[in-house]
């Protein structure tokens, strides 16, 4: 029976669905349209002294036009071919300046017309910032001189900024190495009208190459030759009165980095043969050191093509990786080797070895670490003799961050903290750095002790905090913490570690976030230094609250709980609702259980939120808790379906429970895997009137090698993926569902393939359900032509089979 209606499943998707709508781009309500169009605050930058704060300006949305510029979709990339960077970078569009101890701006002179700027860069001594602009035929550099307020263009549009990072300053501030289009660059192939030369064919040998789903890959010979043609640079040494000198012919150069010293520099290459089944970053790679006048020095790493690699989600290639320069010495390499072959199965007392070599780099390496779990970073400090490394192992949770003396191997390190890196209620914080004298951030240390910034997530509430710390015996003094109860205070960073004077933001529920510069030492005080207004008045007196409630099985949950506009509390009148969540695996339930939802942070409506609902009567439950727990041997997804269910029904058991909603008049709703989630939701519970599914997978045979956080194959586990697959269940749909996805998505998995398929078998099953397409959108939706429909597709959606749901289809508490 189960292979007769998967027979008329597959059956079903060979009908071709009539039941097309001709529809326009469509706007939502005055009410949600008002949120959508407001001004965005800028982003602020600030120099390390915390004395020029510099204002970048920029639209929200992009243009359905701007979307349906040329794109090329190769090796993972997404590439304007005519312009040469990212065919979907974010741009600024204005540059303002203010002191922090003034409140005039000064508006930036001498900036491009309609300028779309991205690559914002600090000079090393912070008196430029470099730019790229990108026009009609390119992508320009520019410089603004701060003390001036003046930007000054340094090139024409010949930037080649396809690989990302297309500059870097010397240590003179000035001087630039740029990544430049080659002035032999041959002309693209036009796939469209290109003729094949023959077919392509991909080969397997014998050898497990088992890779996720990934998108824009290369496909044939003509991507291959693309690929080439736009990852190609020469490398330019340009000045800041535009006097330019080739310093490297031309390469597919990715990464290009200084020695803290500034004599070295390390250059990272993308060679042959390219791949159809990894992205670019996995092709094979070579990494050489130059000298700043471009003399080479040596090769300092080969990669192979990385196509195959062990089973697991701790699996590594084999060879260096994690290659960077020491930021506490003048010039000195360091990476991670596996010790395990990059095999997760195999049983070994360390997982990851470090090694360092200093300049001129002709000697052997000299091994400074080695890690139990995989390696995942190191930060140098201001002591030499000082380094705090981190690791972490998937499969158990577990992160352990270590102190070492990278001058002395014999040393033992110590553990410094051993924890579940899901236990945010135990998470020490991050350490504070500052600029040493080489112009790198380094951990501060002072005699012996440093300092930790931590989000401060209690039972209680949140409580950002400061922290002293002695290394060697790991005593910990709290020197600050945040009091607020109707406010958040989140700790950015040290200003002046000596003075105890960091830089803070302070929001609450109505008042929009700003920066302030917080003083612990001395005559301690709070100084406010940008005063932006909140631009969604509409929402500042909706009523917030973060609830706690429990699972069926005693987990604790939580959510944040909006009411309507205007809602009387004391009337309670029974409203409908829409949950909002995201399911996330955990190993342990006291993790799985942890709120970090704050009802004073800023109430702030997003193109994916559903806040926005809220002035159209409904009551919004928002990042819902959706844990997914398997302790021990059993895996979370061992029982998805039934801790959704779970999860669901508690949280309309907590809302309906103090009175608020008509829990007939239920939606549920999520993006990507939260999709994935609701489809579920409606196959397998009573629970819901509707749904709205945005960029989700439905059909998990397609991601035959792991999802989400599934580490299991297809073939190991067969039941999950067909279980928790809500394609095998389209015949079990309940609800009302809308599916939305952009039809560029480049998520790994939730190609738009999945949306189509699964509508189709919703409507030959006799379903409800309705899939909207939105041209030219990836896995987040960006034009503001599509986010305004989507909007309005969400609220017919909501109002017909929610909120004005037809009084016959009653559904249960099941």
């Amino acid at each position: 029976m189960k292979f007769k209606n998967l027979f008329v499943l597959l059956l079903l998707l060979t009908v071709s669905v009539q039941a097309q709508e001709s529809v326009t781009y469509q706007k939502p309500s005055k009410e949600i349209l008002d949120l959508v169009d407001v001004p965005l605050a800028p982003s602020v930058r600030m120099d390390e002294k915390g004395e020029q704060m510099v204002f970048l300006y920029r639209d929200y949305y992009k243009s359905i036009v701007e979307l349906s510029e040329k794109e090329m979709r190769l090796g993972g990339l997404r590439i304007n071919p005519k312009t040469n960077i990212s065919s979907r970078a974010n741009y600024f569009n204005n540059i303002k300046l203010r002191k922090t101890s003034g409140k005039t701006l000064v508006q930036v002179k001498g900036l491009p017309t309609n300028p779309r700027i991205s690559n914002v860069q600090w000079s090393p001594d912070q008196k430029m910032m470099a730019f790229t602009n990108t026009v009609t035929t390119g992508v320009e550099l520019w410089v603004v001189n701060i003390a001036e307020a003046k930007a000054i263009k340094i090139t024409e549009p010949i930037i080649n900024a396809n690989m990302r990072r297309p500059f870097v300053w010397f240590n003179n501030n000035n001087e630039l190495l740029v990544k430049t289009l080659p002035s032999d660059r041959k002309p693209l192939i036009d796939k469209a009208t290109a003729v094949p030369q023959g077919p392509t064919v991909s080969v397997s040998e014998g050898v497990k190459a088992q890779n996720r789903t990934y998108q824009d890959l290369l496909k044939t010979k003509d991507d291959e030759y693309n690929f080439e043609q736009l990852a190609t640079s020469e490398i330019y040494k340009i000045s800041i009165s535009g006097a330019k000198s080739l310093w490297l012919n031309k390469g597919m150069y990715t990464g290009m980095s200084f020695s803290p010293d500034g004599k070295y520099v390390m250059v990272s290459t993308i060679l042959r043969p390219f791949s159809y089944l990894v992205p670019y970053r996995r092709f094979p790679s070579e990494t050489k050191i130059y000298k700043d006048d471009a003399t080479f020095v040596k090769t300092v790493n080969s990669v192979p093509l990385d196509e195959v690699r062990p089973k697991g989600f701790m699996a590594t290639r084999k060879g260096k990786r994690s290659m960077g320069w020491r930021g506490d010495q003048p010039a000195t390499i360091y990476w991670a080797e596996a010790l395990d072959g990059g095999d997760p199965k195999k049983e070994v007392s360390h997982r990851d070895e470090v090694f360092q070599l200093a300049a001129p780099f002709n000697g052997q390496p000299t091994s400074i670490f080695k890690s139990v779990n995989r390696f995942s970073g190191i930060q140098w400090t201001d002591d030499k003799n000082v380094a705090i490394a981190y690791d972490y192992w998937w499969n158990t949770r577990n992160m352990k961050t270590y102190v070492f003396n990278p001058e002395n191997n014999k040393e033992q390190p110590t553990i410094l903290y051993d924890r579940n890196y899901q236990d945010r209620y135990s998470d020490p914080g991050s350490f504070v750095s500052s600029k040493n004298e080489l112009g790198r951030y380094v951990v501060s240390i002072d005699k012996g002790e440093a300092y930790l910034i931590g989000d401060g997530y209690t039972k209680d509430g949140q409580f950002p905090f400061i922290d002293k710390i002695k290394l060697k015996n790991k005593k910990t003094t709290r020197v600050y913490q945040s009091a607020y109860k109707d406010k958040v205070e989140n700790i950015y960073y040290a200003l002046d570690l000596k003075k105890g004077t960091f830089l803070v933001r302070v929001e609450s529920s109505n008042e929009y976030p700003n920066y302030y510069v917080r003083k612990i030492k001395g005559k301690k005080d709070l100084k406010q230094i940008t005063d932006f207004e909140n631009p969604f008045k509409s929402l500042q007196n909706v009523h917030k609250e973060v609830i706690k409630y429990k699972r069926d099985d005693g987990l604790e949950l939580s959510g944040t709980l909006y009411l309507p506009v205007g809602y009387d509390k004391a009337k309670k009148e029974k409203m409908p609702m829409i949950l909002w969540a995201y399911p996330r695996e955990f190993k342990d339930k006291k993790s799985a259980s942890q709120s970090t939802s704050n009802s004073n942070e800023f109430t702030y409506p997003f193109w994916g939120s559903m806040i926005y609902w809220v002035t159209k009567g409904y009551v919004v439950l928002d990042d819902a808790s959706f844990p997914i727990v398997g302790e021990g041997k059993e895996e979370p997804n061992d029982s998805f379906r039934k801790q959704l269910v779970g999860n669901a029904k508690a949280a309309i058991d907590a809302v309906d429970n103090l009175g608020y909603i008509d829990r007939e008049r239920v939606a549920v709703g999520g993006h990507s895997y939260g999709a994935f989630m609701t489809a579920n939701l409606l196959s397998h519970s009573n629970l819901f009137a509707a749904g709205i599914a945005r960029s989700g997978a439905y059909n998990r045979t397609l991601t035959p090698f792991g999802f989400q956080s599934e580490e299991r194959s297809y073939w190991d586990a067969p039941e999950i993926y067909n279980g928790m697959s809500p394609f095998m269940h389209a015949d079990k749909m309940k609800g009302n569902l809308l599916l939305i996805h952009g039809e560029a998505d480049n998520n790994s998995g939730t190609y738009p393939l999945q949306s189509k398929r699964y509508f189709n078998a919703l409507k030959g099953l006799g379903a409800t359900a309705r899939l909207v397409m939105l041209p030219k959108e990836s896995h987040g939706y960006r034009a503001k032509e599509s986010i305004l429909h989507l909007l309005w597709e969400q609220e017919q959606w909501l109002d017909k089979y929610v909120k004005n749901k037809p009084k016959s289809k009653k559904v249960s508490a099941k």
